[in-house]
């Protein structure tokens, strides 16, 4: 596995690189952490390794990352239920609409019309993978001994 990879954005230039990383990531909705008094929202979730599937490997891994946004003054969902932790969602991408500077929306879409979005002071995120998603690929199974 190539090495572990921790992003920081602080602008929406870096945004963008963050957003191509997660695009096609699949998040549970209990894996969607809001920490309204620490104002922050982690977003636990498994990602496509894109340098591995650029790099022109033929079975595409995943990676275990959380998405961490800090600085956070509202976090609020569209076409989300956010009281059913099991519910699957794929991660479209994630752009920054400004506004007062420093601050803005980052505006997180999923599939089927799905958004999260969130007020931001500034834009303080971090992309931090956590290791491979050996549940979803064949490797992790066959090291584990079960059965694909």
């Amino acid at each position: 596995m190539t090495g572990q990879r921790k992003l920081i954005a602080l602008d929406a230039d870096d945004l963008a690189v963050i957003s191509a990383h997660v695009q096609d990531a699949a998040v549970n909705v209990g894996d969607i952490i809001w920490r309204q008094s620490e104002k922050r929202l982690v977003v636990g979730m498994s990602r496509l390794d894109w340098d591995q599937t650029i790099s022109g490997e033929v079975t595409p891994r995943r990676l275990v990352s959380a998405l961490r946004f800090d600085r956070v003054l509202a976090c609020k969902s569209r076409d989300i239920d956010l009281g059913a932790p099991d519910i699957a969602l794929e991660l479209f991408g994630i752009e920054f609409h400004a506004a007062e500077p420093p601050g803005g929306s980052v505006v997180l879409i999923f599939a089927a019309g799905g958004a999260l979005r969130l007020d931001v002071e500034c834009l303080e995120v971090e992309l931090a993978d956590l290791g491979p998603d050996d549940l979803t690929s064949d490797a992790g199974t066959e090291a584990s001994g079960l059965d694909a």
